[in-house]
């Protein structure tokens, strides 16, 4: 009898153990969460304007269809990112996210920036070196660390007339995005 919940016992332990290992590996195995996509539809150093949403459509990144979406991948071992450009005087925000979908650095135009993005992006690397002033960066740059090196940007702007969504998109295509090597 004792054998027999002996070998009970090891199983739900083992069995316990084995579910464990699965639940925590199984976020970094899985390759349809937003990070694949955005790799999809955004290369690197690249701004993309994301299409409208028509009424009915799927949306599978949850965006809501009243705000324009540029997104922006950057690769930071290859160098500090940059992120800059002139957005119209409507309400804008920016957010960049790491590899594991987690918003690092969000803010508005609301924050006192204006119309003006200029924001710099930084591993703990490169930001030591910008502390030991290796780097040269205009004044007002937005400072964000990075933990690792992949980051995605997006730029998120309400247009507060649809007849202005094609102007505004024209402002978030011309936004730079790019690595400072």
């Amino acid at each position: 009898m004792s054998r027999l919940l002996f070998w009970i016992f090891g199983g739900v332990v083992l069995g316990g153990l084995i579910h464990l290992v699965v639940i925590l590996t199984l976020p970094d195995a899985a390759v349809r969460d937003v990070w694949h996509r955005l790799e999809a539809m955004a290369p690197l150093e690249t701004t993309v304007v994301l299409d409208d949403l028509a009424p009915g459509e799927a949306n599978p990144l949850g965006l809501d269809p009243e705000l324009l979406y540029a997104v922006c991948r950057l690769e930071l071992g290859d160098g500090p990112g940059i992120v800059n450009g002139e957005l119209p005087l409507a309400f804008w925000s920016v957010s960049v996210f790491n590899r594991d979908g987690h918003v690092i650095y969000a803010t508005t135009n609301r924050s006192g920036s204006g119309d003006l993005l200029d924001m710099g992006l930084f591993n703990p690397a490169q930001t030591r070196l910008l502390a030991e002033q290796r780097f040269e960066i205009d004044e007002g740059l937005l400072i964000v660390e990075a933990q690792g090196d992949s980051v995605a940007v997006v730029v998120r702007l309400a247009p507060p007339h649809p007849a202005m969504r094609e102007r505004y998109r024209e402002a978030l295509s011309q936004l730079g995005c790019s690595t400072i090597r």
